[in-house]
């Protein structure tokens, strides 16, 4: 279990893009996570007149680091940590560390 998943609201914590919050659109394998909105690049694009994709710059998510988010607690409306822990019918699940509330019961 993974302690990011894709949908959560996340804030970035260090880099360029340090404060903004997004979603989470793919966690990729080599600890990396793609974010909407988050360590945006210009990519220059070739038109491919086969598929009618016209050329000129595109904006896309490149990966962040996964330690260098933190997920977004509605309750402290800040980035926390987050634990594992097991509930009394033995499910896994997280939980924030500062409020000691489950993340996704």
């Amino acid at each position: 279990m993974q302690k990011i998943k894709t949908g959560d609201e996340v804030i970035v914590r260090v880099g360029k893009d340090k404060g903004k919050s997004g979603r989470v659109t793919r966690v990729l394998k080599n600890n990396k996570i793609l974010v909407e909105g988050i360590n945006q690049v210009k990519r220059s694009q070739k038109p491919n007149p086969n598929t009618g994709t016209q050329g000129g710059f595109v904006t896309q998510d490149m990966p962040i680091e996964i330690s260098n988010v933190g997920l977004y607690n509605p309750v402290t409306k800040k980035a926390d940590r987050v634990g594992f822990r097991f509930l009394e019918d033995g499910k896994k699940v997280r939980y924030f560390k500062s409020t000691n509330e489950v993340v996704d019961a």
